[in-house]
């Protein structure tokens, strides 16, 4: 369980507003492109907060006996029920489900392009929110998520935790790999990984690493995302 960090502004800090502006003009890579019949529609939350070293953000740890993406590190979200109010509402409800997030506590930013995400065939709303009240996080059904972290973008930047992951040849995917992320026992990469790389570069947090590092990715096939069973 993760404890709150100091004390936090009662709205979005300027970095995360201005992080946000250059988000939404986040360009969208070839692979991830939708294609003309769309696909099913989803939501992640990506939850900026201040920790103890500056500001993190909110992951989950699938679990490993999931069918999809077993034990894959992820930003929490899914599918956008009937019942949700589009993105935003699907984004929160996630992470009140999967990392016991209390919706009232989060000030949404802005929702960036949507990405697909060929493998599920999900159409995915990222969306970027201020986690101004916080509680411990904590995994919601343990059949679903295993562990709930927040990580400071202070360790995503070092270069010594980033890695180029190799994805398995084959498939439908147009590149040989893509950036990763060991922290601690966790490898981040994937979807996860592509979108955390892209807000460090937009945030100012990004130093130079060494992309000749390479690490093989933990699943058999190729994955740019997750998708719940």
């Amino acid at each position: 369980m993760t404890e709150p960090g100091p004390a936090r502004p009662a709205s979005a800090p300027s970095w995360l507003t201005e992080l946000a502006a250059a988000a939404r003009r986040l360009e969208v890579p070839e692979v991830m492109r939708p294609p003309p019949d769309g696909g099913r529609r989803s939501a992640v939350l990506i939850l900026f907060g201040n920790g103890t070293r500056g500001p993190d953000l909110l992951l989950v740890q699938r679990s490993p006996a999931l069918r999809s993406h077993p034990g894959q590190v992820a930003f929490p979200g899914g599918a956008i029920d009937e019942t949700d109010d589009g993105p935003v509402g699907a984004a929160l409800r996630e992470a009140a489900e999967e990392a016991g997030v209390e919706p009232s506590g989060v000030q949404v930013v802005t929702t960036l392009p949507d990405l697909y995400i060929w493998r599920s065939g999900y159409l995915v709303s990222p969306v970027i929110a201020w986690w101004r009240e916080p509680v411990p996080a904590r995994p919601g059904d343990p059949a679903e998520v295993v562990a709930v972290t927040r990580v400071a973008m202070a360790d995503l930047a070092e270069p010594a935790n980033r890695w180029m992951v190799e994805y398995p040849a084959g498939g439908l995917l147009l590149r040989p790999g893509g950036p990763g992320f060991r922290i601690g026992p966790m490898l981040i990469w994937g979807f996860t990984a592509y979108l955390l790389d892209r807000l460090l570069a937009l945030g100012g947090w990004e130093v130079p690493w060494d992309a000749s590092r390479t690490v093989a990715a933990p699943v058999p096939s190729p994955d740019l995302g997750r998708a719940r069973s």
